[in-house]
This record gives C-alpha cells, sequence and structure tokens, in this order.
C-alpha cells in the first residue's frame, strides 16, 4: 500500500502538503481532486520520485511498477504502432535480453531470454499496441503513420496509448481526457474499469471520475482528506461535513464569547478573580474550530442578445469540408466531409452535436462559425445573427505576447469597425472590470497570456464571447482546460442563456445539463439522434469494437463485404433504428417553432420551479443544521428555540412541495 504519514512538501517556497496523512490501499482506484493549484501535480511528482518529502513518512512498494502519462511531446519517425508497443517496459527488456544473449551464443541464455519474451506478450504487442490507438480515435489508415504527422493533441493521445500499453501495479493519470473526444473518452473508461491495478486520476470531469474512481482524496489547506466513493459521493459527504463544521463553529465562538465577556467583566474584580482565572485557562485549553472557508464560488451570466432571429441560420444541401490545399494541382476537388445537410436552426434551440470522431462536428461547426466556408449549397443566416464561437484550439483567437486587456482593446475595435457595438461599455476602466467578473484581477490584466494555464486562457475566451452579446454560441469542447467550478458555472450560464446553443463536448454532465436535442454527424450527413447520452455511450463503445476488429483482420484480408457491412449497421447504435426522418424541413421547422411557443408559455412557471427548488434546498440545509444542534445540546432554550424553528420549516416545505407538483404538472401538460 502507499501510506504518507505526517508528510511535508515544498516546491520552491510554496507549502504543499504540511502534516498531510493518506493511506491508498492496492487495487483501489483514486481520484485526486482540489483547487487548481492546491498541489494534485506536486503530489504525483512525489509518488514518480521526481519530488522528494520535506518531512514525515513516505512508503510506496518498492517491487512496484509505476506507469503515467509522458507530458512532452514525441517527436519520432517510429510509427505509431511501434511507438505505443515501446510503451511495454517489460517487452522492451525482454527483446533486449534476446538480442544479448544471442550474441553471447549461450544456449542456456538464449532459451530463458525467449521463453520470457513469449511471456512478456510478444506474440499479441502489436494488436495490443493498435487496440489501444483505435480505442483513442485513431483510423486503422493511421496506424503505421509516423508519429511527428500527427497534430500535437493526437501525439498526447499516443503518449496515453503508450502508458496504457504499460505493464504496471500503479498507474498515474494527469488530465487523461483533456485530448479526447467523447468516443475515446467512452472508450477509455471501459478500459479503465478493468484495470487491475491501483490508479490515481486527476480530473475535472465528474461523470469521468464517478465512472472510473471508487476513492476521492481532496487536496485542500496542504491537507490529504480521505473519503469512500466516487466524486458525487464525496460532493455528498463534504457537503455534510462542511454543514456539521459550520454548526460546530458557531457553537463555539458563541462559548468563546460567553467567556471571554465573563472575563472582561469580572478580571479586576477580587471576588471573582479565581472564576475569571479558570475561565482564561478554558479558553487557552480549548481546541479551536477552524471557521469554514468556503471556495470563492466563480459565477457569469450572457447578458441578453440585443435581438433574437428566427431562424437563426438555414441551411440547405449543404456540403461542408476543406478546399485544396495551396499548391494543389489545377482542378484538384475539395475535401467533402459533411453532405447534403438541410437543416435550420432555430432561436432557443439547445443542440448536442454528437459523432464519432473524424466524421465532422467540428467541420459542421467550423462552417456555421464562418472560419470555413461551405463548400456547395445554400446557408442563409437570419438577419443580426452574432456568433459567438469558441474554437476547439482557443489559442487560434488568442495572442501570446499580449494580456487580457489588450485582447479586450482590441476586441472592441473590431467589434465597433464591424458595426456590432450593442450597448457594452467600452471604456479601459469598464473592460478592466468585465476582466475582474471572470477573475482577471490586479496585476493578472497585464500577464502576457502565453505565461497562463491552460484554464485561464480558456476563462479569457470566454470572456470575450461573453462580452460581444451573442445570440448563437458555437462551443467546440469548451470544458478542456477549465475546473470543475468553472464547468459548473459555464453550464449555469448557458441554461439562463436566451440565445440558441450549438455544443460539441466530451463532458457528459454539460451536454445533459445544457442541450435538449442531439444531432448526430455520422457517415457524411445530420440526421437527430433520438437516444439519450446512455445510448450514445453504447453505440461508441460498439463502433470502436468494430474498428478493433477491422484492424485485427486488416492484415490478412482484403476489404472484405462482412465488416463493411456490419459498419453500416451496429448493432446497438440508437442512431440506427431508423427512425422515420421528420418528414420535410418545412415540418421540421415547425415542430422546432412549437417546442420554441411552449417553452416562452412554460418560461415562468420553470423560474418558479427553480426559486422553489433553491428555497428548498436552502431549508433542508437549515433543517440539517438544526438536526445536528439538537442531537449536541442540552441547553432548554436551545432545545425548544430549534424546535420551533424546525416544525416551521417541515410545514413551509410542505407547502412548497405542493405548488412544485402543481407547477411541474402545468408545464408537462403543456409539453403534450
Amino acid at each position: 500500500m502507499i501510506t504518507l504519514k505526517n508528510v511535508v512538501l515544498r516546491r520552491g517556497a510554496k507549502v504543499i502538503l504540511d502534516s498531510a496523512s493518506v493511506t491508498l490501499n492496492p487495487g483501489e482506484k483514486i481520484g485526486l481532486v482540489g483547487r487548481n493549484g492546491a498541489g494534485k501535480s506536486s503530489l504525483f511528482a512525489m509518488l514518480n520520485g521526481t519530488l522528494h518529502e520535506d518531512g514525515g513518512d513516505f512508503s510506496i512498494p518498492a517491487q512496484w511498477s509505476m506507469a503515467q502519462v509522458a507530458q512532452d511531446m514525441p517527436e519520432t519517425d517510429q510509427s505509431a504502432t511501434a511507438f505505443v508497443v515501446e510503451g511495454d517496459v517489460v517487452l522492451l527488456a525482454a527483446q533486449t535480453e534476446v538480442e544479448a544473449s544471442e550474441a553471447s551464443g549461450d544456449g542456456d541464455r538464449m532459451a530463458h531470454a525467449y521463453m520470457a519474451l513469449y511471456d512478456a506478450g510478444a506474440h499479441d504487442a502489436q494488436a495490443r499496441a493498435q487496440a489501444l490507438i483505435l480505442g483513442l480515435g485513431f483510423k486503422v489508415s493511421e496506424l503505421d503513420n509516423p508519429v511527428n504527422s500527427f497534430s500535437g493533441g493526437w501525439r498526447m493521445r499516443l503518449q496515453l496509448a503508450r502508458a496504457l500499453m504499460c505493464p504496471s501495479d500503479l498507474l498515474l493519470l494527469d488530465e487523461p481526457t483533456n485530448h479526447l473526444d467523447l468516443d475515446a473518452l467512452v472508450w477509455l473508461e471501459a478500459w479503465l474499469k478493468k484495470y487491475q491495478g491501483t490508479m490515481l486520476v486527476i480530473s475535472h470531469d465528474r461523470e469521468f471520475l464517478d465512472a472510473v474512481t471508487d476513492v476521492t482524496v481532496h487536496i485542500e489547506n496542504a491537507r490529504l482528506t480521505r473519503y469512500g466513493g466516487n466524486y458525487s459521493k464525496f460532493e455528498d459527504l463534504r457537503s455534510e461535513q462542511m454543514a456539521l463544521q459550520q454548526t460546530a463553529f458557531a457553537k463555539q465562538q458563541d462559548k468563546i464569547a460567553h467567556l471571554q465577556k465573563f472575563i472582561a467583566r469580572f478580571k479586576a474584580k477580587a471576588s471573582k478573580a479565581k472564576q475569571a482565572q479558570s475561565r482564561v485557562k478554558a479558553l487557552d485549553r480549548m481546541e479551536k474550530i477552524a471557521p469554514l472557508l468556503a471556495e470563492a464560488d466563480f459565477t457569469f451570466e450572457f447578458k441578453e442578445p440585443a435581438n433574437l432571429p428566427n431562424p437563426m441560420l438555414s441551411m440547405q444541401n449543404a456540403f461542408f469540408g476543406y478546399p485544396p490545399p495551396e499548391g494543389a494541382p489545377a482542378g484538384t476537388p475539395p475535401t467533402v466531409i459533411v453532405q447534403n445537410v438541410s437543416k435550420s436552426v432555430l432561436a432557443g434551440q439547445r443542440i448536442g452535436i454528437l459523432g464519432a470522431n473524424g466524421q465532422g462536428k467540428s467541420t459542421l461547426v467550423k462552417t456555421v462559425a464562418r472560419a470555413l466556408a461551405p463548400i456547395s449549397g445554400e446557408m442563409t443566416e437570419g438577419k443580426g445573427l452574432n456568433i459567438g464561437y469558441f474554437a476547439q484550439q482557443e489559442l487560434d483567437v488568442l495572442r501570446p505576447a499580449d494580456t487580457p486587456l489588450e485582447h479586450m482593446i482590441r476586441l472592441v475595435k473590431e467589434v465597433t469597425a464591424a458595426g456590432r457595438i450593442s450597448g457594452q461599455q467600452t471604456r479601459e476602466q469598464d473592460l478592466r472590470a468585465f476582466l475582474g467578473m471572470f477573475n482577471f484581477s490586479g496585476d493578472m490584466v497585464k500577464q502576457a497570456v502565453g505565461s497562463m494555464s491552460g484554464g485561464e486562457k480558456a476563462r479569457l475566451v470566454l470572456c470575450m464571447i461573453v462580452w460581444q452579446r451573442p445570440n448563437l454560441l458555437l462551443l467546440d469542447e469548451p470544458t478542456n482546460h477549465l475546473d470543475l467550478a468553472t464547468r459548473e458555472a459555464l453550464s449555469m450560464a448557458l441554461n439562463e442563456f436566451e440565445g440558441t446553443v450549438m455544443l460539441v463536448s466530451h463532458d457528459r454532465a454539460l451536454l445533459r445539463a445544457v442541450c435538449d436535442e442531439f444531432w448526430m454527424v455520422s457517415r457524411g450527413g445530420v440526421a437527430p439522434f433520438d437516444g439519450d447520452l446512455d445510448d450514445y455511450q453504447r453505440y461508441l463503445l460498439d463502433e470502436a469494437k468494430r474498428q478493433r476488429e477491422e484492424a485485427k483482420k486488416a492484415g490478412s484480408a482484403t476489404p472484405a463485404a462482412a465488416p463493411a457491412a456490419k459498419s453500416e449497421a451496429p448493432a446497438a447504435a440508437p442512431a440506427e433504428k431508423k427512425p422515420v426522418p421528420r418528414d420535410t424541413p418545412e415540418q421540421r421547422k415547425l415542430d422546432a417553432q412549437r417546442r420554441q411557443q411552449q417553452a416562452e408559455a412554460t418560461k415562468p412557471l420553470r423560474k418558479e420551479v427553480e426559486k422553489i427548488d433553491q428555497r428548498m434546498k436552502a431549508l433542508n440545509t437549515e433543517r440539517d443544521s438544526l438536526q445536528a444542534l439538537l442531537a449536541t445540546t442540552t441547553a432548554p432554550a436551545e432545545l425548544a428555540q430549534a424546535g420551533k424553528r424546525l416544525k416551521a420549516i417541515d410545514g413551509e416545505i410542505g407547502m412548497l412541495e405542493e405548488r412544485w407538483l402543481e407547477l411541474t404538472e402545468q408545464i408537462e401538460t403543456a409539453a403534450v
């Protein structure tokens, strides 16, 4: 097992851990959580030997082998398959021993070396490596491509595959989902669930943590606290713990105030001096309960759009893709990715865009965002359409040498020149205040963007989008570098946004919270997806399995009819139930308009339901605190007051529940 006992860990002058203790048992899958900068990556560095503890006792079994994702960008002409195979250090050592034994001419040594090579899995190493590569989203045709031919995000996927290829007792994963699409993420979850060793993972994806972890370790105030259960269980337990701590702190503060009042009143009075001194000693002996220092919540909101054209956008027989590369021979045709799209995007829609890797999700979003021109067909924009686009590579819109304030000033000039100013404040002081709403305060507004973290850069892009007051949001993997608090803030802001949202994301919690309909980009087209995200996950796992089977057959079979036929109709794909498509574009438009009218009609009801939910949450928290107080106090006055308040709370909750049922019934009736 891994044990930390009163460990002190420093990084420079900063104390990362101070008298921290925790025990991690073999085979446990642990989620390591905490705010950005709390020390999660530093703890990983101590586990892998890069950092050493400055005090206390730290032990890890000496015989354990360890695997983790290398953070450097690989630079090699090796094929993707060969690069990943080399991640198996046991196999690599066995191969080296075979070569050495052959050179020595020692028959016994050669026999043992070949036996070790077989035990290391040399016979199926390539197949295992290719299964990992395909599972992480690569195409069969890319298995033998040089590593250097891939972009940075894809090379980091190869680093992940290389780490998974390595036999290990301890697996360290630091934000493994950052460069993954939803299809690769679903595959990775399934793989990690079968992993037999001990795993520690840092992630800001709550559904991923819930799926792959059974223990949570929280880093806060340089201490480690272990919770049994996944992230959702941790949240529940921590919430209870915080409520109890706040109750205990308040109770102790009352006691301290009473003691101090007695001391101040009687310390100079001879007849009471002894009692006063006794209370001074009691105060000194008292073990102080720390106040609850709640983490500062980060929230923001999208301003009401200046106008809401309807439809926002209309596409008729549109073909999307890429023009011929520069320098291509004359007559080279463009590359078509998605074809024959006839759809409308209406005011107020919340569209989640699904599709396996490489099917054209980003191509669709880039074309709607005007970053790509359609190859053919009609794209008609509504009058006053104002697009807020979050690109998957946020650095596409950021300049590393410029500061956040310089970015905002340049944005003001661009929007003003385009005639798209709609009531925004444009003075420098106003821009500083606006940046402050996104946690860019003080000297940070003059810090070069290139020196900022991925999360800070993503937050700046969000800030720039919000300032423009868009009516159509196009978000392509907006959460890649956002921590849990910022993801929650984004989810809340999108739910309050009155415009239209088109969202590509591997964050299922965000998709579930924001989207009420899904489009499936698959096999060169776009169609409604009538299943839910659980159906979609099953489809992706089947698709990954099909690709692995094709890869195994690729070496010996010609392009066989069987796999091709299977690819046309994967059994578990809800999208392939072949539902009758909505009859015509006009019918789909009418359906969407009807949904929009229903949404408008029920908006006041839904707002009242939200207020009731918030009030009931506050009342339940207060009730829990009072029940804890009743369990710990014996003072008659406190008991009476707490009991009276509990009765009032129960009565109010009962009335609120009745009203909640009435409202939800009205909303459901309106939706029929």
